[in-house]
Formats: structure tokens, sequence, C-alpha cells
């Protein structure tokens, strides 16, 4: 019964790669990328981005930290961003404008964000404190995309939008000792930075 499942469950995923793949070989259909800034900070991420019309596309990222350091430094989050594109020639080349939504959740406590204390007062507590929550928001953004090959781009884009964060405040990594509870953010500013390696099918 298990091989059975696992037989169909293969035949899915192979049906829906085939219809992924484009029925013409100088289409641009879909294409997979990585954020090479989250690269360099050891933040795990992907993206993918599907055509949806000659100059539309829908691009979706996703990325993730779960990292304990043995120094009582804590970095855990996870965010998702999907994203509607227009494109000013066509899809997955050129110019786009775009418009994103991004959601997810965090725990970070005693790193150093000093360097970030241009975005608002609030991340110079993460040096002496534990945070942990959720946040939503939605922003707007400008990108270009280069055609190095057949199948490689590579893409930049940035954009500004709000955050809206919610969030306990703890005295230290491991411990579960709340200084504060409930506390909340509003946040305007940058909601993306990318320069995305980009393989398109």
């Amino acid at each position: 019964m298990m091989i059975k499942r696992h037989a169909n469950l293969t035949l899915l995923i192979t049906a829906l790669l085939v219809l992924c793949i484009p029925s013409k070989s100088n289409a641009q259909n879909f294409a997979a990328k990585t954020n090479l800034l989250y690269d360099l900070t050891s933040t795990i991420n992907i993206g993918a981005e599907a055509a949806l019309a000659p100059k539309w596309s829908l691009d979706i990222s996703g990325n993730m930290n779960f990292w304990s350091f043995s120094n009582g430094k804590r970095w855990k989050q996870w965010m998702i961003q999907p994203e509607a594109r227009y494109w000013l020639c066509r899809n997955m080349g050129g110019h786009f404008f775009a418009a994103h939504a991004l959601g997810g959740q965090y725990n970070v406590g005693h790193v150093n964000l000093d360097f970030l204390s241009f975005l608002g007062d609030n991340f110079k507590e993460f040096k002496d404190f534990r945070h942990q929550g959720w946040f939503a928001g939605a922003g707007i953004g400008y990108g270009y995309s280069w055609i190095l090959g057949k199948h490689w781009n590579l893409e930049a884009e940035i954009a500004v939008g709000y955050v809206y964060t919610r969030y306990d405040v703890y005295e230290c990594a491991g411990c579960g000792k709340k200084v504060d509870t409930d506390r909340e953010k509003h946040y305007i500013g940058p909601t993306k930075a990318a320069i995305n390696l980009v393989y398109v099918f």
C-alpha cells in the first residue's frame, strides 16, 4: 500500500514538472533562483518565478535561519514573500516593477544589529534581549534582470514598504523569563534587497 502511494505521488510530481516545461525552446516560462545576498549570511533561501502573460510574472521566495550559537546568540526566523511583477519589455528580462506581500516569524537574541539602527531604534535592543514574534507587510519595488545566457540570468531588486510586527521580549537567548509581552511595532523602509542568480527553464 505504501509503495503504491509513493508511486502515485511520483507520477503526480512528474506530471506537474512536465506541465511546467516550456512548449517552445526560446520561451522563458519558469525560473528557479537564489538570493546571493542571503547566501553570504548563511540564510537558506530559494525562489521560483512563473510567467503568467507576456509582461506579467509571479515570483515567490522564502528564506530561513535556525542558528543557535554557543555564546548565547540566537538567530531563528522564516519568511515567505510572494510578488507580482510587471515587465516593461518581456517577462524575465530587462526592467520590471513589482508589488509584494511578506510574512513570517522570528526568534532572535543577543545579536549586535546596531548597524541597522538607521532603520529604527528597536534594532539596538537585540544586543541585550531576545525578541520572539511574527510579522506581516507589503511593499513595492523596482528591478532589472540581465540575460547572461540561454538559461542564466542575474537579477537585482530593491523594494520599500510597510511591516507590522508583534512580539515578546525575553531576558536571554535560552531562558523563558519575559521582560515584556505583546509589544507591537510599525516599520516603514526597505522590505527587499536581492541580487538573484537565476536559472531559466
